[in-house]
């Protein structure tokens, strides 16, 4: 194994190429939804995986990359994977535009259909390897931290009648099941496409609180804070992936719920870690 600063990296395959590859994995990007500066997020997170993506199809590669559940914006149009719903997608943030920018580039030019390029679209992610990533880190990590600091957990409130505080709705996916899908698009010859990586359940931010709750063998306590001004416009209520077109591509493997998701992350790896912070 080795490591490159993207920079570093992004010269490198551009004077070299990518010979010898096989299979190129590529999940960086800026995934702030706060971002906005545009200019950043386009070069980053959609010219930087063309270039790459190009490399490794020159190379002969087989290209997987992370798109973004972000990409489905409000949730108007369902959040259905396939390729007649795509260009019809409206993000609500700068870094959903910039991935749904490479998609319907990857789209337009064919890459999907010609099979060796493929686009995951990772709903809410949480688990372990994420400490270093400040705001960005799931609410799994904030609510343990807080818990362990002042005994609650706090939630934004809901600025929409149909949904109360803490009902709020996401398709939480444990890290584990994120990267056994990834490895078998990398590892078999699954058609290439966009594919949801999600559950197909919507949970509340109240059953993340509770499951995280429960995995420390405490009684919930949570209090609802005002969501910033900025976010209210942009914040998605409620996602759910369609997972219809991942099992048909052969994925079969259940996901973990979010009750033994949590559980796992909570037990095995953010307890262990804060008990060796306090030795």
């Amino acid at each position: 194994a080795d490591y490159l600063d993207k920079v570093e990296f992004r010269a490198r395959f551009r004077s070299e190429g990518l010979a010898g590859a096989q299979v190129v994995y590529h999940l960086g990007a800026c995934s702030s939804t706060s971002e906005l500066d545009a200019g950043y997020l386009m070069d980053n997170n959609t010219r930087y995986t063309r270039e790459l993506c190009e490399a490794a199809l020159a190379a002969g590669a087989r290209f997987v990359y992370a798109s973004s559940g972000a990409t489905y914006g409000d949730g108007a149009l369902g959040y259905d994977d396939a390729d007649s719903v795509t260009p019809r997608l409206a993000p609500l943030n700068m870094y959903g535009y910039s991935k749904q920018a490479f998609d319907l580039w990857a789209l337009d030019a064919g890459l999907y259909a010609a099979g060796r390029v493929v686009g995951l679209k990772y709903f809410n992610v949480y688990g372990p390897g994420e400490d270093h990533k400040g705001e960005m880190r799931s609410v799994v990590h904030k609510a343990f931290q807080q818990i362990r600091a002042r005994g609650s957990v706090q939630l934004f409130r809901s600025y929409r009648e149909e949904y109360a505080d803490g009902e709020q709705r996401r398709d939480f996916v444990y890290v584990a099941d994120a990267v056994a899908v990834t490895r078998f698009f990398g590892e078999t010859a699954a058609p290439g496409g966009l594919y949801n990586v999600g559950t197909g359940r919507a949970r509340t931010w109240i059953d993340l609180a509770r499951a995280v709750f429960a995995a420390l063998g405490e009684e919930p306590a949570i209090e609802f804070i005002a969501m910033p001004e900025a976010l209210r416009a942009k914040y998605q209520y409620e996602t759910c992936a369609t997972t219809a077109k991942l099992r048909a591509a052969g994925y079969a493997a259940a996901f973990h719920t979010l009750e033994a998701g949590v559980a796992d992350y909570v037990g095995k790896h953010l307890l262990p870690a804060a008990a060796r912070e306090e030795a």
